[in-house]
C-alpha cells in the first residue's frame, strides 16, 4: 500500500494517470544504482545484501553500489557478487567515526581486501560537521576542513584514491566544503568525484553551477523525491539547465518500510519521463555516468 500511495501521489502531482503496472515495464537494462542500503546494519533495513543483489539482478540492473555509513562494504560486495551472474556489485567506505574518521589506513585496507570490489570513498556522512550542526546536537563530528585547509590525513586519502582509480564521494559535506575540496582533490590527481545527493546539503543554484563547472558528477536521489515530490521540479530544472552529463540518478533506498531499489529506479525514471526528461538524458544519468565512475566503460 505504501508504494501505491507514493507513486500515485507523485504521478497525480505530475498531472498524469496513476499506473503502477506501466512503471513495471520500464527497462532497467544497463542501469546502475550507486546508492544501495541493505543489511546487516545498525539501522533498520528492508533487506540484506544478498536479497538486494538478487532482486536487482532479477530486475535487470547492470550494477549496484552497496553503501553503509558505519563499516566498509567492499568485502560484503565480494561475497554478494558470488550470488549473481549478471550484476556488478561494488562497495566502499564512509569515513565516519566508526572507522576512525579521516583514516588513510582504513582506505588502504579497503583497497587491499581480496575481490577488488572497493570502489568509493565517502567523506563523512552522518558524522560530518554540516550534518551534526544542522541537527543541532552536541555529538562529535569529523571535520574535512581545518583552518581553511584539508583536515589531517585527507590529502593522503586523496593520494590513495588517485593511485587506485577510486571514486571520491563528498558525503554530507557542506556545499562550501565541497567547492573548496574539489580543486584540491583534482590537484592530487583525483579524477572521479561524486557529490553525494547534492540537494541534501542545501546548495544554492550558483553553488550547483560551480560544482558542475568543476567536472564533478552530482547525485540526484529518489529517496528525497519519494518523501518530498516537489523536489522533482528542482531536479528537472538543473538537468535541463546544466545538462544530464553533470548528474547521476540513484535510489538511496533500503530503509525498512521502503520499496526495493529497482522499484525506486523505475519510479524515478517514470517521474522524470513524465517531466519531459528524455530517454537519452536518463541513459546518461542512470547508465553512462555511473559506469564511467565505476570504471565499467
Amino acid at each position: 500500500m505504501r508504494i501505491i500511495l507514493s507513486v500515485c501521489f507523485i504521478t497525480a502531482i505530475l498531472g498524469g494517470p496513476c499506473s503502477i503496472a506501466q512503471n513495471q515495464h520500464i527497462d532497467l537494462t544497463g542501469v546502475i544504482d550507486l546508492h544501495v542500503h541493505a543489511g546487516p546494519d545498525s539501522r533498520p533495513r528492508a533487506m540484506n545484501d544478498w536479497e538486494a543483489v538478487k532482486m536487482a539482478e532479477a530486475a535487470g540492473l547492470r550494477g549496484v553500489l552497496l553503501k553503509n555509513h558505519f563499516t566498509l562494504t567492499s568485502d560484503r560486495a565480494t561475497l554478494a557478487s558470488q550470488l549473481v551472474s549478471n550484476l556488478q556489485v561494488f562497495g566502499g567506505i564512509a569515513l565516519n567515526r566508526s572507522v576512525g574518521g579521516i583514516n588513510p589506513e582504513a582506505v588502504r585496507q579497503m583497497v587491499a581486501f581480496s575481490g577488488g570490489r572497493g570502489k568509493v570513498v565517502w567523506l563523512p556522512t552522518f558524522d560530518s560537521e554540516f550534518y551534526v550542526r544542522r541537527l543541532g546536537t552536541s555529538d562529535s563530528f569529523v571535520p574535512v576542513m581545518e583552518s581553511g585547509e584539508p583536515a589531517e590525513g585527507l590529502v593522503e586519502v586523496f593520494s590513495i584514491i588517485k593511485e587506485n582509480d577510486l571514486v571520491l564521494a563528498m558525503g554530507h559535506s557542506s556545499p562550501t566544503e565541497v567547492l573548496a575540496l574539489i580543486p584540491i582533490a583534482q590537484e592530487y590527481g583525483v579524477n572521479n568525484i561524486l557529490i553525494t545527493h547534492v540537494f541534501g546539503q542545501d546548495p544554492t543554484r550558483l553553488q550547483i553551477q560551480q560544482m558542475a563547472a568543476t567536472g564533478a558528477i552530482m547525485e540526484l536521489d529518489w529517496l528525497a523525491a519519494y518523501t518530498n515530490p516537489s523536489i522533482l521540479d528542482e531536479y528537472v530544472e538543473v538537468i535541463q539547465s546544466l545538462g544530464a552529463e553533470s548528474f547521476v540518478i540513484s535510489s538511496d533506498f533500503g530503509q525498512e518500510g521502503n520499496p526495493d531499489h529497482a522499484t525506486g529506479m523505475r519510479d524515478f525514471i517514470a517521474a522524470l519521463r513524465t517531466r519531459e526528461i528524455s530517454q537519452e538524458q536518463i541513459d546518461i544519468m542512470a547508465k553512462k555516468n555511473p559506469a564511467k565512475l565505476l570504471g565499467l566503460n
